[in-house]
Parts: C-alpha cells; structure tokens; sequence
C-alpha cells in the first residue's frame, strides 16, 4: 500500500464520535425525549462510520491486530445496537446514560487503536527511527 492511496483511518468515525459525545450531554432543559432521539441519530452516525472503516492490514506483522480491531468494530456495532434500543426505550435514564458512557470509552479506546494501527503501518514504509 502506497502513502498516497492509505485512507485516513477513523476521520469519519472521529467525527462521528464526537457529534455523540455532544449528543450525550444534553443542555439543561432539553426533554428526555428530544434527548434521547438525538442520541439515537448521533449513534447511527457512528455505526455507518463504523461499518465503512476499512479492514485489514498489508503487513503480516499487523494482521493480527488488524484482525483485533475487525472483531472489535462487530462487537462495537453489535452494542449499538442494543443501547440505541434502550435509548429510545428504556426509562432508567441513569441506567441509560452509564451504559452509553461505557460505550463511548470503548469507541474512543478503537479509534486509538485504529490511529496506531497506521501509525505502525507508516513508519514501516518510511523506515522508523532506526
């Protein structure tokens, strides 16, 4: 894979991150319904991301954790999908709110890992530091 044609992993899914950690922290005065619509929709903003990210690495020696990271996106999209239900469903906002803030962890935890994955794959066809 050249420099040039290596796609920009994660940008979309940054950006979409972001829009739900702003989603996920309503202003004072905001009904729980129009709150938790918009996190529903910052959440789907967030898995289109997550299923257009590209998989696999080039590299044997990033295989494996390019690997990890394919098996992380599946459960990360699977857990989506279960906490937008109880977004627009559940009345325990409380109970609502640690679980979407768990999520939110592990989405950031991803796209780090997603940046050092190209991190790695860069200095490898740039040739390191040593």
């Amino acid at each position: 894979m050249t420099l040039a044609a290596q796609p920009a992993p994660a940008v979309g899914l940054e950006h979409a991150l972001a829009g739900l950690v702003a989603a996920a922290s309503p202003p004072q005065g905001t009904s729980s319904g129009a709150w938790r619509w918009q996190v529903h929709r910052r959440m789907g903003a967030v898995r289109d991301a997550l299923v257009a990210e590209v998989g696999g690495q080039s590299e044997a020696w990033l295989a494996a954790r390019g690997g990890t990271t394919s098996r992380e996106r599946g459960t990360l999209l699977a857990r989506l999908g279960t906490t937008g239900a109880h977004v627009l469903a559940d009345g325990d906002a409380p109970v609502v709110r640690r679980e979407l803030d768990r999520l939110l962890v592990d989405l950031g935890r991803h796209v780090q890992r997603l940046h050092d994955l190209a991190y790695d794959e860069v200095e490898l066809e740039l040739g390191g530091s040593d």
